[in-house]
C-alpha cells in the first residue's frame, strides 16, 4: 500500500484517466474549507467522485455486466465514509474465465490511481481466494464484511458479498476467540480514546473500528449492531456518537492535509473552531463522551457475543446452565458476570449500587447491562452522612487496582457515579491544560487511585490514602487555585460520606497540600533543617498526613505521563518525607481499652463464652469470645469467627483470671448474623481439639477461590515501644476472610505470647499491631516471624515477602 498523499498533491505531469482522478478529488477538496465543518456531505461528495471515477474507468477496461470482472470497495469506500485522506480499498473480483486479460485489466486500473496520487490498497481475486483470505485472518475478515459492488459483473460482486457474509455468519462462533484477540492487540497499541489527551480515532478503544466490530458480531447474530441505531432506537445516541467521532476525523485530515487520525495539540484549537466546538477543552470533551458511549455499548456488546457462544463455541448448548455464586448481599455472580439476587428489589436498598460496584472491582467482573439499567432506573439517593458499610464498599471499590477505572466508567454511564459525587460533573472528560498530562482530569483521577490502591499496606491509613487520591484535583475547571478549591470541595465530600471530623480535616489537608512535597522536594534541599522545619509547620507536625501526602505524590505522578516519576524525584521525595517524620517523632500505639465489669465476670468464671452484641453499623455485631488462655487460642477464634461467613473489622485481645477475653467488631458477608450458640459451639468444640479449624478454613478457601484482582504487596515491622517497654508486631496487608487466624496462628506456631492486639479493616486493607513476647527475641528470629507472617498474606512474593523494619 502506498504511503497516504498529502492533499496537495496533484499528480503534476500526470494525463489521461489518473489526471482525471486527480481532478475530480482536487474538485471536491477545493469545495470544502479546513475552517467550515465538512462532516456527511464531504464524504458524500468524495464518495461519489470515486464511484464516478471509478464507474468510468470500468467502462473504458470492459469491466461491465457479465464480463466475469468487478469492482468492489472494502474500508471507507466500501461504508460510504471516505475522508480526505482515505486510500482507495479496492479488489479486482474475476471468475477465472479470461486469465489472459486479468493483468491487463488489473494494471489499467492500479496505474491510474498510483499516477493520481491516492492511496491505495488493491487485490485480484476469485471467489474462493476471497473466501481463503477472510478465513486467513481478523482484519481480513472484518474489511471484506463491509465490501460494496462499485462497478463490473454485479452478479458475481453480489455473489462475492453474500458468499462472505454467509462464511462469516458460519464461522463466527468459532472465530471469535481470534477476533477478540485482535482488538485488544490493537487497542494495546493504539490505546484508549476517551479521557486521553491525544486520542486515535480511528484504531483506539471506543473508536471508530470498534463500531465496525459490533457489526460485524450483528451480522453474525451475536450481539446487537448498528442496525438498532437509529434516530429511534435504543442505540440512537451510540450512532450520533460514531457520526462525531467521524466528523472529528473527516475535518482532522482536512486540516492537516494527509491522513492523521490521531488529534494532536497543534491542530486541536483550529479542529475546534472549525466544528463550531469553541475551544480544544471542548473538543477534547465531545470527544471523549463521544468515545466512552462506544467504548460501553462495545463491551456490552462483546459480552453478549461471549454469551451467545459460550465457553465452547457451537457445542455450548450442551453445557449445564452457569450457577449462581454468592459475592456480596444481594450480589451473586451468573455466567461471568456481576448480577443481583433474584429477592434483591433495589428501590429499598441505597447501598445497593456501591455494593454491586465492590464486588464487579473486586472480582474483575462485568455488571450485567440489565443491572445497571435497573440500578439506574431504580436506585435511591444514599443518606446522608453515609453509612460506615456504604463507606466500606466504596472504599473496596478504590482498592481494587486496574479494575477501578472500567468499573466507575460502568456507574458514570448510567448516571450512578455523578449521583454519588456531583462535584464530578465539572472535571468530567475535562481535558489536561499542562502537556505533561496524558489523561482527562477524571481518569487522572482514577489513575492516582489506582496508583495509590498499590501503595495502601505503606501507610497507617488507607482509607484517606484512596479518597484523596480520588479526590486531589477536584477542585480543577473551576475558578480559582484548584488546591484552594479543592480542599473545600474536599471537606464538603467527605462530611457527606461520614468520616470522622478529624479525618475530614485530613483529607481536606491532603487535597490543598497534594503539590508541597513535590515542589519542595525538587526545589530545595529536602535534607536542609530549615527546609523540613518548614514542611513540619504546613502540615501541623501531622505524622500521618506526611504519610500520606508521600504515598499520593508518588501515586499522581505516576499517573501524569511517562517520565514525571523517576527514580531521581522518588529519592528527593522519600528523603523529604523521611526527615520530616524524624523531626516530628515517632507515634505511641495506644494498647486496648480497659474490660468492663461484664467481661471481667465472665473471664473469672471460666469456660467457655460466647456474646453477640449489635454493633455500631446497621450491620456490624459486636462478638465477645471467652476461653481459658492456652497456646493457640486467638487464631481459634478469629477462625471460628472466618468459617460462620464474618469478616473481622476490629479486633482487641486482652486476659484476665487466666482467661482470654477477645472482642470482634464483625459483619455478615450475606443476610443475618449467625447463632450465637452455634459460634459458642465451635468455639468449644476448636478449644477441646474436635474441631481442626485451619484444615477448615483451607478447604473452606479451596472450594471458594480467591478474589481475581491484584493487591497492595504486604508490610510489617517490628516496633520498639519505649514508652510502655513492649515489642509491637505492626501489620498491614489486603484483607481476605480468614487473614487474622493465619496471622495469629503463625504466631502462635512461632511461641509468640500475644498480649494484647489492635485489628483495624479500613476498605481493603488491614492494619493489625499485636503486642508480643517472644520465646526467642533476636534479629534473625525477628526477620524469620515477619517472612513468616508475610507469606500468609494476600500479594505477597513467591517464598514470602521482605520485612519492613
Amino acid at each position: 500500500m502506498n504511503a497516504a498523499p498529502k492533499l496537495s498533491d496533484s499528480g503534476p505531469g500526470i494525463s489521461g484517466p489518473a489526471k482525471d482522478l486527480a481532478a475530480a478529488r482536487a474538485g471536491v477538496l477545493a469545495e470544502f474549507s479546513p475552517d467550515r465543518p465538512a462532516g456527511q456531505e464531504f464524504r458524500d461528495r468524495l464518495t461519489e467522485a470515486y464511484e464516478g471515477w471509478l464507474t468510468q474507468r470500468a467502462d473504458e477496461l470492459g469491466i461491465t455486466q457479465g464480463s466475469g470482472f468487478a469492482i468492489v470497495a472494502v474500508g471507507a469506500l466500501g461504508r460510504g465514509e471516505t475522508v480526505a485522506g482515505s486510500d482507495l480499498d479496492l479488489m479486482l473480483v474475476h471468475d477465472d474465465r479470461f486469465p489472459d486479460q486479468l493483468a491487463d485489466k488489473a494494471d489499467g486500473l492500479w496505474y491510474p490511481i498510483w499516477d493520481s496520487g491516492v492511496g491505495l490498497d488493491h487485490s485480484v481475486r476469485t471467489i474462493p481466494e476471497a473466501l481463503r483470505v477472510a478465513r486467513s485472518e481478523a482484519t481480513a475478515t472484518l474489511s471484506l464484511l463491509d465490501a460494496r459492488y462499485i462497478a463490473g459483473d454485479q452478479d458475481l460482486a453480489s455473489l462475492l458479498i453474500a458468499s462472505v457474509r454467509n462464511l462469516w455468519r458460519v464461522e463466527a462462533r468459532t472465530r471469535l476467540p481470534e477476533i477478540l484477540d485482535a482488538a485488544r492487540a490493537r487497542w494495546d497499541r493504539a490505546g484508549e480514546i476517551a479521557q486521553r489527551a491525544e486520542p486515535d480515532l480511528k484504531n483506539g478503544r471506543g473508536g471508530l473500528r470498534d463500531v465496525q466490530l459490533l457489526n460485524a458480531l450483528a451480522l453474525a447474530q451475536l450481539t446487537d449492531g448498528m442496525s438498532r441505531f437509529g434516530p429511534d432506537g435504543p442505540g440512537s445516541e451510540v450512532g450520533a456518537a460514531y457520526q462525531r467521532l467521524l466528523d472529528v476525523r473527516t475535518q482532522q485530515h482536512l486540516i492537516a492535509r494527509r491522513a492523521r487520525d490521531r488529534v494532536q495539540a497543534q491542530d486541536a484549537d483550529q479542529l475546534a473552531a472549525a466544528l463550531g466546538l469553541g475551544d480544544r477543552f471542548d473538543l477534547a470533551r465531545e470527544v471523549s463522551r463521544s468515545a466512552r458511549i462506544t467504548r460501553f455499548a462495545v463491551d456490552t456488546g462483546v459480552r453478549t457475543a461471549r454469551h451467545s457462544v459460550g465457553k465452547k463455541g457451537l457445542t455450548s448448548r450442551l453445557r449445564r446452565l452457569p450457577g449462581r455464586r454468592p459475592l456480596d448481599e444481594g450480589v451473586v455472580e451468573y455466567d461471568g458476570e456481576v448480577v443481583l439476587a433474584r429477592s434483591v428489589i433495589p428501590s429499598q436498598d441505597a447501598g445497593l449500587a456501591l455494593r454491586v460496584a465492590a464486588a464487579s472491582a473486586t472480582n474483575d467482573l462485568p455488571i450485567n447491562a440489565g443491572v445497571l439499567d435497573r440500578l439506574a432506573k431504580y436506585s435511591p439517593e444514599i443518606p446522608e452522612p453515609w453509612s460506615p458499610d456504604t463507606l466500606g464498599d466504596l472504599l473496596v471499590l478504590l482498592a481494587a487496582g486496574r479494575t477501578t477505572a472500567p468499573t466507575v466508567e460502568a456507574l458514570n454511564q448510567i448516571g450512578l457515579w455523578t449521583r454519588l459525587f456531583p462535584e464530578w460533573e465539572v472535571i468530567e472528560d475535562l481535558p489536561p491544560r499542562d502537556a505533561v498530562h496524558e489523561w482527562t482530569v477524571d481518569r487522572h483521577l482514577l489513575e492516582t487511585t489506582m496508583n495509590a490502591a498499590a501503595l495502601t499496606t505503606s501507610v497507617s491509613r488507607p482509607d484517606l490514602l484512596l479518597i484523596g487520591a480520588l479526590l486531589h484535583d477536584i477542585g480543577k475547571g473551576r475558578d480559582g487555585d484548584h488546591s484552594e478549591v479543592g480542599e473545600q470541595l474536599a471537606r464538603d465530600i467527605g462530611t457527606r460520606m461520614g468520616l470522622w471530623p478529624q479525618d475530614v480535616d485530613t483529607l481536606a489537608a491532603m487535597v490543598r497540600h497534594h503539590l508541597l512535597l513535590p515542589e519542595i522536594a525538587t526545589r530545595r534541599d529536602p535534607s536542609d533543617p530549615g527546609v523540613v522545619a518548614s514542611v513540619a509547620t504546613t502540615l501541623d507536625h501531622d505524622r500521618v498526613l506526611v504519610e500520606l501526602l508521600g504515598a499520593l505524590t508518588e501515586a499522581d505522578s505516576l499517573a501524569t505521563g511517562p517520565g514525571v516519576w523517576s527514580d531521581w524525584k522518588a529519592t528527593l521525595v522519600s528523603r523529604l518525607v523521611r526527615n520530616t517524620l524524624d523531626l516530628i517523632g515517632g507515634d505511641e500505639i495506644a494498647p486496648p481499652e480497659p474490660l468492663s465489669v461484664e467481661q471481667e465476670g465472665l473471664a473469672a468464671s471460666g469456660g467457655v463464652h460466647v456474646r453477640l452484641e449489635t454493633g455500631d453499623g446497621p450491620s456490624t455485631y459486636r462478638a465477645t469470645m471467652v476461653a481459658p488462655d492456652t497456646p493457640g487460642l486467638l487464631s481459634q477464634m478469629a477462625g471460628v469467627i472466618a468459617l460462620a461467613g464474618l469478616a473481622t473489622h476490629d479486633a482487641q485481645v486482652r486476659s484476665h483470671a487466666g482467661s482470654a477475653i477477645n472482642t470482634f467488631v464483625v459483619e455478615p458477608a450475606f443476610g443475618g448474623p449467625p447463632d450465637v450458640q452455634v459460634l459458642q459451639q465451635q468455639l468449644r468444640a476448636a478449644v477441646e481439639g474436635r474441631l481442626d479449624v485451619p484444615a477448615k478454613l483451607v478447604a473452606r478457601d479451596s472450594a471458594k477461590g480467591e478474589a481475581r484482582t491484584a493487591v497492595a504487596p504486604p508490610k510489617a515491622r517490628w516496633i520498639d515501644d519505649s514508652a510502655s517497654g513492649s515489642l509491637l508486631l505492626e501489620v498491614r496487608a489486603a484483607d481476605r476472610p480468614g487473614l487474622l487466624a493465619r496471622i495469629t496462628s503463625v504466631l502462635e506456631r512461632a511461641g509468640a505470647d500475644v498480649r494484647w492486639a489492635k485489628v483495624a479493616t479500613l476498605g481493603s486493607t488491614v492494619v493489625d499491631t499485636f503486642c508480643v513476647e517472644l520465646a526467642r527475641d533476636t534479629d534473625g528470629a525477628r526477620a524469620e516471624l515477619i517472612d513468616a507472617v508475610l507469606r500468609v498474606c494476600p500479594g505477597a512474593a513467591p517464598g514470602g515477602g521482605s520485612p519492613s523494619h
